[in-house]
């Protein structure tokens, strides 16, 4: 389909310097080199950003061609697609039923010790059909389109044993031959301990069965590992990262969470792409990980559902210029699939101007997920780029997240191929 974007309101395009690189400090709120003033026109073809110029020119020189759909944006701010670079997409079950233990004082790891957390999603994933997990994917992935996600890294993690992993990362490789949402996926087998295994006897089953496996069939880019004091340490990660490299995955992990476990520092001993949550990662930790190449990944929708406190380090990184991502987190528990709402609770709660916040949802994800130097990576919205794009139902680019519990999205464009807000 060929498109024609007419009228366009300012676009954040964020395309300023090499693509490939995410925005730091000062950069990710300099109007001047990240937005476009109104006015422009995009032309789209074969899910590619052809040209952009002044609307007028485009019109003339593009409308009388055939097949191509004109859309007047009628003034409306543009920006691009968002990039999710943080879920657990395929999870069968429900655990509704945590909130109320929490509130009564029941902490995470009790929680899981009581039958409840991610064992009891393991049970019913286990059971679920492969049908079925296409079903809930694609009805998450719907969701998650109509909020604006037009890229989204998927996990694993709640098979815990061989066939019950491999069933998840498969489907997952099916629903993303038709998904309009560009998919990527990561294996984290090494999410929990199974009831069944003693750790070091599933942290064996991980080395010597599961990522073989994993592997062999090419399922999944990633290898995850929850590094939490009181699942998987940093020995065991580090164990179970080498192995993974060893035979072709590269890292992206769970750290730092609910204390400073030392799970960053070794992220970025271990050249990760993206250490997330790093909730409680020491200054230090932060700097070896932004001189290492790490990206820090903070979900602010966790400790929100936990009913902590959103006091996240965000303006620390910005001032001392270390990558950020912001991501959704979705999971059983984290059950939001909106990138506006994450910006909501970054720019209303932790002092993010929402163009900063924008760059943590867009350019700076994307460069965890693609290959140096693809130049197809999105993130941004520029000549020779995906046309990975949102349309706004506000001529203020600011509006994409201060509207919690709304939708900020009039028209989502995935793939070069146009979607109406549901």
């Amino acid at each position: 389909m060929r498109l024609l974007l007419l009228n366009a309101g300012p676009i954040a395009h964020l395309s300023s310097g090499n693509p490939n690189l995410p925005l730091v400090g000062e950069e990710m709120s300099d109007f001047s080199s990240l937005i476009y003033e109104s006015g422009k026109g995009l032309f789209i073809d074969e899910g590619e950003i052809v040209k952009i110029s002044d609307s007028k020119s485009m019109e003339d020189e593009f409308s009388n061609l055939k097949n191509v759909k004109k859309i007047d944006c009628k003034q409306k701010a543009i920006i691009p697609g968002f990039v999710d670079s943080h879920t657990h997409l395929l999870w069968s079950g429900d655990r509704s039923n945590e909130m109320s233990l929490r509130q009564s004082g029941f902490s995470y790891k009790e929680i899981a010790n009581r039958g409840g957390g991610i064992n009891q999603t393991v049970n019913s994933t286990r059971k679920a059909t492969k049908k079925e997990l296409i079903e809930l994917g694609n009805s998450r992935l719907r969701r998650a389109l109509n909020f604006g996600t037009t890229t989204m890294e998927c996990k694993s993690g709640y098979g815990l044993d061989t066939e019950s992993e491999l069933k998840i990362l498969e489907t997952m490789n099916l629903i993303s031959k038709e998904s309009p949402v560009k998919l990527h996926s990561t294996w984290l087998g090494a999410h929990d301990i199974p009831t069944n295994l003693t750790k070091d006897e599933y942290i064996e089953e991980l080395l010597s069965e599961q990522i073989p496996a994993i592997v062999e069939q090419n399922v999944a880019k990633w290898v995850d590992v929850f590094c939490e004091p009181g699942w998987f340490s940093v020995e065991d990660t580090e164990t179970i990262v080498n192995e993974a490299k060893r035979m072709g995955l590269e890292p992206r992990l769970h750290v730092d969470e609910f204390e400073d476990g030392e799970g960053l520092r070794l992220a970025a001993e271990l050249e990760a792409i993206s250490a997330d949550h790093v909730a409680y990662s020491s200054d230090e930790a932060r700097q070896y990980a932004s001189d290492s190449g790490t990206m820090q990944t903070f979900l602010p929708g966790t400790p929100y559902v936990l009913g902590k406190k959103l006091d996240l380090p965000l303006r620390k990184c910005i001032d001392n210029k270390w990558p950020i991502s912001l991501a959704t987190d979705f999971n059983p528990n984290c059950r939001t699939i909106s990138i506006p709402f994450i910006g909501s609770l970054a720019t209303h709660r932790m002092g993010m101007s929402p163009l900063e916040a924008l760059c943590c949802v867009t350019r700076n994800p994307a460069t965890t997920l693609f290959s140096k130097g693809d130049s197809h990576v999105s993130g941004s919205i520029r000549i020779g780029g995906p046309a990975d794009i949102l349309i706004l139902n506000s001529k203020y680019v600011d509006s994409w997240c201060q509207m919690p519990g709304d939708n900020p999205v009039e028209k989502i464009i995935s793939k070069g191929k146009l979607y109406n807000h549901i």
